[in-house]
């Protein structure tokens, strides 16, 4: 996208309540009209006008809810990897930029999943359980080295993720919209879903040690790990979720835990966030529940303010914006 700006750009920042850090050096360019903000409850206030939007609110969903105000807006940012909360009918088939964040949280997230990998090879989660019993209790553990993973998801985090994997002797599959051999990354790409006829998704996952989903949500992903994808999955297995809690029937993998059909997972994300404290996957055996944090690390907010500022001094110069998200799809552009 190139950008033909008016003189005078007005901004406007959807917080949940904390501003971005380094507002002040946003607000000072003599570019910008007006830096306004508002919480998802005032969003329709500071809409009218405003020429591009910084969703600062990760998850929020308010701009939906606000979009009939949008009367002059020609860029929306999301300080989010994953956009699903925009892509929403009215913005989707406008001609409104969306860009996303994608680089951020790309190395921590890949990070994360290598150490829950760890964590279950090495039966850490029993370790701290014995520390905190004051149980002196002596068990053999796994190899990672060897072990098979499946990354669904062939996005940047996924192939950050499969590089980590590689890295410490993993061989490492991917799937994908598109089958394909000779990835640099994932060696072999099948296509991530139950339903084609083709060799794919079906066969991969009884070859699996551990499936990481690392996928965004849109309609082909929602509820793809479900009770046939997790039948298909080797009972010593652990499913791993980075993505969003939508992927994943929570019913069906709470019952294949308690059953042992499986011998983990690790979720970081969530249907309902926060877990509601009723809910059985807290105690499930061997469920390892984060509070979707794996991206996370210090100074992550620095770094989604200063690829935005990147982008806005791109949109107020008309040069091509980083990160544009394909709408109809809801990816990045780009391979």
């Amino acid at each position: 996208m190139t950008s033909e700006n008016p003189p005078q750009t007005r901004l406007a920042v959807l917080h949940g309540g904390d501003l971005p850090p380094g507002s002040e050096r946003i607000e000072a360019d003599p570019r910008l009209a007006s830096v306004r903000y508002a919480t998802a409850d005032r969003l329709h206030e500071v809409l009218p006008g405003a020429h591009a939007l910084f969703v600062w609110d990760l998850f929020s969903e308010a701009v939906e809810d606000a979009w009939p105000k949008a009367d002059s807006l020609r860029w929306v940012h999301a300080a989010t990897a994953g956009v699903d909360n925009l892509m929403f009918d009215r913005l989707v088939g406008s001609d409104v930029t969306v860009t996303n964040s994608r680089g951020v949280f790309d190395e921590p997230m890949a990070e994360y999943v290598l150490g829950l990998v760890v964590a279950f090879a090495k039966d850490l989660p029993a370790t701290l359980d014995n520390q905190r019993r004051r149980e002196w209790r002596h068990r053999e553990t796994e190899r990672v080295g060897g072990k098979h993973a499946l990354v669904i998801g062939t996005g940047p985090i996924g192939r950050a993720i499969a590089r980590q994997l590689r890295a410490v002797g993993m061989t490492v599959e991917g799937a994908g919209r598109t089958a394909r051999t000779e990835d640099p990354d994932f060696g072999t790409v099948v296509e991530s879903s139950l339903q084609t006829a083709a060799p794919g998704l079906a066969e991969a996952l009884p070859r699996a040690d551990y499936v990481v989903l690392a996928a965004p949500l849109t309609d082909a992903t929602r509820d793809l790990a479900d009770a046939a994808f997790l039948a298909r999955m080797r009972p010593h297995a652990r499913l791993i979720n980075v993505g969003r809690g939508q992927l994943v029937d929570e019913d069906a993998l709470g019952r294949a835990l308690r059953a042992e059909e499986l011998a983990g997972a690790a979720l970081d994300v969530t249907r309902t966030e926060p877990l509601p404290e009723d809910s059985p996957l807290w105690s499930a055996p061997g469920a390892l529940i984060s509070p979707h944090m794996s991206g996370d690390v210090v100074g992550w907010r620095d770094e989604l303010v200063e690829l935005f500022a990147d982008n806005l001094e791109r949109f107020l110069g008309g040069s091509p914006l980083r990160n544009v998200v394909d709408k109809r799809r809801g990816y990045v552009s780009g391979p």
